[in-house]
């Protein structure tokens, strides 16, 4: 796009949003506050009816219910006729979002050895991006799209993005150290078509939001309850003998005692020391764990409300994900969950648009301290997972923690 602004008018940036979920990303995108320059969200694509519902009612943009891996094939016009009707050229600067399923990628998914499309999803990506030829492009997924497993995936589509003229710069980031209530491993990828800085953190790990800072405040509730003041904080109806186990699960952060609940999981816990999260609860004073699509059940994870004996509501799984208080979700009950364990955190969002925004205009970023371990772009595969990686960064941040709490109370 090589239009300019006029002088004394700002920057106009249009945004669209590929697999763009319930729409956490360009709810995020839209929100960023830069002088100089406005947001518009131009459109979402999705193949998700639930998730399409939501995008339109929370944005007031439209949501395309499309198969994008279909946009590609040659005897389709459906991309051309899109682009067309988007008419970006209106526009100063265009950002594509393009934040491709990451279920193929994911680390849990290791013992699966069957071909899985999703994981071309991102060289799909780009190569509609070459056809668009925005001004910057973001993405995000989880760190095994760095593994050396799903490499090949990965270099593929940045091969395509690099000979169409792009920077492609990606990291590994804890999206705690943005602002999230939680903590959330993630690849971003980043693009321009010329050279840019990535995002440094905002935050230390002892700075972190915690679950008290943003849930603490709403009513209580019983398994199966209902806020009438709020749809969206409502609980699962939890059979009796998990809300039994639950009970005996010590408060603010515990973990399901040994011989309490399925043997099995004793017996994971004996064999290698598995599992420890499931049916455990959160701790008020530290950041959430990862927010999935299976939030809502505490049998999935650490998903237990830090006192009461059930599991998350949807409100207060979207508040540790992200989106603000007021943000309504379409669908089923438990899709709704899906949507919000999916969704890119609109709070980190926004960091980043206002990031790639403050790279568009041309303007000097700030430098502020290196505050993770992930300074460096990741040029060669992360090892066969992240996720051994992941554990031993918490065991490092838990003992920090302790030593400063300790500190603290001395």
């Amino acid at each position: 796009m090589k239009n300019k602004p006029k002088d004394g008018k700002a920057l106009r940036v249009g945004v669209v949003d590929f697999f763009a979920g319930c729409g956490g990303a360009s709810y995020g995108f839209a929100q960023a506050a830069l002088d100089g320059s406005t947001v518009e969200i131009v459109a979402g694509i999705d193949n998700d009816k639930h998730c399409c519902s939501t995008y339109r009612r929370m944005l007031g943009k439209p949501a395309h219910e499309l198969d994008i891996a279909a946009l590609v094939d040659a005897d389709n016009p459906v991309l051309d006729q899109l682009i067309d009707s988007w008419d970006l050229a209106r526009f100063d600067k265009v950002i594509l979002i393009g934040c491709a399923p990451c279920q193929g990628f994911a680390a849990h998914r290791k013992a699966i050895e069957t071909a899985d499309h999703r994981r071309s999803l991102f060289g799909i990506f780009a190569e509609i991006a070459t056809r668009i030829r925005p001004d910057a492009i973001f993405m995000e997924n989880v760190p095994d799209m760095f593994s050396k497993k799903h490499w090949v995936h990965y270099q593929a589509g940045r091969s395509v993005l690099e000979k169409a003229g792009y920077h492609v710069r990606s990291r590994i980031y804890n999206f705690a150290d943005f602002g999230l209530p939680q903590e959330r491993f993630r690849a971003v990828v980043m693009a321009s078509l010329r050279p840019f800085d990535m995002p440094e953190p905002l935050l230390e790990h002892l700075g972190h939001l915690t679950v008290r800072d943003v849930i603490s405040h709403l009513p209580a509730l019983q398994a199966g309850d209902a806020d009438s003041r709020d749809p969206m904080h409502v609980v699962s109806k939890h059979r009796p003998e998990t809300v039994a186990l639950l009970r005996k699960v010590p408060l603010n952060g515990g973990n399901r005692p040994v011989g309490v609940g399925p043997a099995c999981l004793d017996k994971a816990r004996e064999k290698h020391g598995g599992y420890t999260d499931v049916y455990g609860r959160l701790a008020w004073d530290r950041p959430a764990v990862t927010i999935t699509a299976r939030c809502r059940t505490p049998s999935c994870g650490r998903f237990a409300h830090p006192e009461q004996h059930r599991g998350l509501s949807i409100r207060e799984a979207a508040l540790l994900q992200g989106f603000p208080s007021n943000f309504m979700f379409e669908g089923p009950f438990d899709d709704k969950y899906k949507q919000i364990g999916n969704a890119v955190p609109p709070i980190v969002a926004q960091r980043m648009a206002e990031h790639i925004i403050r790279n568009v205009l041309e303007a000097k970023p700030g430098r502020r301290k290196k505050v993770n371990g992930f300074e460096h772009d990741v040029n060669v595969p992360v090892g066969p997972g992240f996720a051994v990686t992941i554990n031993g960064i918490k065991r490092r941040r838990d003992s920090a923690r302790a030593a400063a709490e300790a500190c603290d109370h001395a």
